[in-house]
């Protein structure tokens, strides 16, 4: 197996697991995993779309189309419980999905051939992590699975069983 099927393989579970837990919590968005606040469905879904949209400036430079939603959703902010506050959940979601599309193209684009070629602008911090396009994508889906457990405990916190994710086929 290439290392691009793996990668490629990871982006796409990633994607469908967080998104089965998010989507499912789309009538309780801002449903906040503990009594004292922590990341709500829409602030994951905010977030990990803000990310994906740092993809392309990461691997070559180019601006973030979402920047502009990085005081609400940026590593660090606050969630908030009041839903107005952020743009409308099925806005972020289109959005994130349009992202998402956009990067696993320029991971078929790039190719086996372009996974070991550095990255332009890794973040302070995520040098080493963001090093390479192959790592770059790969801690993309990592990323998103740390989230995913977030959603699950606001899943919980909302009164809702856990969800099974079945196997990609």
């Amino acid at each position: 197996m290439k290392a691009i099927d793996l990668i490629r393989h990871a982006m796409q579970v990633s994607d469908k697991a967080t998104l089965q837990l998010i989507e499912d919590m789309r009538d309780s968005a801002v449903t906040q995993p503990t009594p004292r606040g922590g990341n709500h469905p829409l602030w994951v879904l905010g977030h990990i779309t803000l990310v994906e949209g740092n993809v392309p400036h990461v691997l070559f430079g180019e601006p973030n189309p979402v920047a502009k939603w990085a005081p609400l959703f940026a590593p660090g902010t606050e969630p908030k419980a009041d839903a107005s506050m952020y743009p409308p959940f099925e806005e972020v979601l289109r959005t994130y999905r349009d992202l998402r599309a956009r990067n696993l193209k320029i991971l078929e684009d790039l190719g086996e051939e372009g996974l070991d070629r550095p990255t332009v602008a890794p973040p302070k911090g995520l040098e080493e992590a963001l090093a390479t396009m192959g790592k770059a994508f790969l801690t993309i889906a990592m990323h998103q699975m740390s989230h995913r457990g977030q959603v699950a405990d606001c899943r919980r916190a909302a009164g809702r069983k856990p969800i099974f994710t079945p196997q990609m086929n």
